[in-house]
């Protein structure tokens, strides 16, 4: 079949067998990292097959219903094939990304991190509206997210904001997301009534398995404590029990304050830390100057991937896919890879089809 092609099903099952035959060795559970990443790698292709063969059951159904409309039409039957295919169409295009999503640490948690650009308040509260957008996301489509570090803005939103998203290929989904996000509106905060446009940006890195080896020397650390922020009163911190850690060679700061104990916060910062400096090392390895430097731009005007307007009209527009949607408030509450596509848009750019989905996107 041309699909067990497109989604290499004979050597996802020939690597399930392998990989299985390997637990069968009797000194594989004497490495516990090793056979740990052996076992979530068995566990990723199972889910993989699975979701393809329940893919091709509800196709067969479907066919099966057309069969019979054209031997005999009904009305209710046609709903229904109406119905299941445009389901099925969703479930192979986000079958076909899963497959596209192949690179080394696609299939990592996500560590995002929000910054807001100038304009205080405004882009404050932007910040925070883009980390309602995530965690709704992540939410709805089974992640969990585990807030590392929050500092709250002046009068409303955020100044920053990291957060671990875990769940199979949340990298993978959430890595087109990176860069620098555009806000049109009329703002709350002005007693004029007048339309602002304020920035934000996000940062994504994978969060980096225990069994990388990455060698950080002791002496380039810094290593603050102090109070974690709380809600006061009886709930106010006695303790500096947060983490901050600064890499003195390339003045990457991290930080953690989720939880209780500082070894757990220091244990979650170095992981934080790990992340960058690899992610820093494999831009370092990249040919020319404008690819190492990426997306890392001024949060401000000329940078934005992505435009979200509520006023004069609503619309959020993609700038690198040129994908558009009138329904602002739809992707605000983090419909993004759904009725609004953008996640599946823009991670189709994995197999260099930018060009053809914006020739697609031009009519729509």
């Amino acid at each position: 079949m041309k699909s067990e092609i497109l989604f290499d099903i004979a050597n996802l099952e020939q690597r399930l067998r392998d990989l299985e035959e390997q637990t069968l060795d009797a000194s594989f559970w004497e490495d516990s990292k090793k056979n740990a990443s052996i076992l979530k790698e068995i566990n990723q292709i199972k889910s993989k097959i699975e979701a393809y063969q329940k893919v091709s059951r509800e196709l067969a159904g479907v066919i099966e219903m057309n069969d019979l409309l054209l031997l005999e039409p009904m009305e209710d039957m046609l709903e229904e094939v109406e119905s299941s295919s445009k389901k099925l169409e969703k479930e192979v295009e986000k079958l076909e990304i899963s497959t596209l999503l192949s690179g080394k640490y696609d299939q990592c948690n996500a560590i995002i991190t929000l910054h807001p650009g100038a304009g205080g308040t405004e882009a404050q509260d932007w910040a925070e509206m883009l980390y309602r957008m995530y965690t709704r996301w992540a939410n709805d489509n089974g992640y969990s997210v585990t807030e590392l570090d929050y500092l709250d803005g002046d009068e409303a939103g955020l100044k920053s904001v990291t957060a671990l998203i875990s769940g199979e290929y949340a990298y993978g989904y959430l890595k087109g997301e990176q860069g620098v996000h555009r806000l049109v509106r009329i703002s709350p905060f002005d007693a004029g009534g007048r339309r602002h446009t304020s920035f934000a940006s996000l940062e994504v890195l994978p969060e980096i398995a225990d069994d990388i080896e990455l060698e950080i020397n002791p002496d380039d650390l810094r290593v603050d404590t102090y109070r974690a922020s709380g809600a006061g009163g009886q709930h106010v911190n006695k303790t500096s029990s947060a983490v901050r850690i600064t890499h003195i060679p390339t003045n990457i700061v991290v930080s953690c304050q989720s939880e209780r104990s500082q070894i757990q916060n220091r244990e979650t910062a170095m992981k934080m830390l790990k992340s960058k400096l690899l992610d820093l090392k494999e831009k370092e390895q990249k040919d020319t100057i404008e690819e190492l430097k990426g997306i890392q731009m001024d949060i401000a005007w000329g940078s934005q991937i992505r435009s979200y307007v509520f006023c004069p009209y609503t619309l959020v527009k993609d700038h690198r896919t040129n994908y558009e949607v009138g329904n602002v408030q739809g992707v605000m509450d983090g419909d993004l890879n759904r009725s609004n596509r953008f996640l599946l848009e823009v991670s189709s750019q994995t197999e260099g089809r930018i060009e053809r989905k914006k020739e697609k996107n031009k009519g729509r």
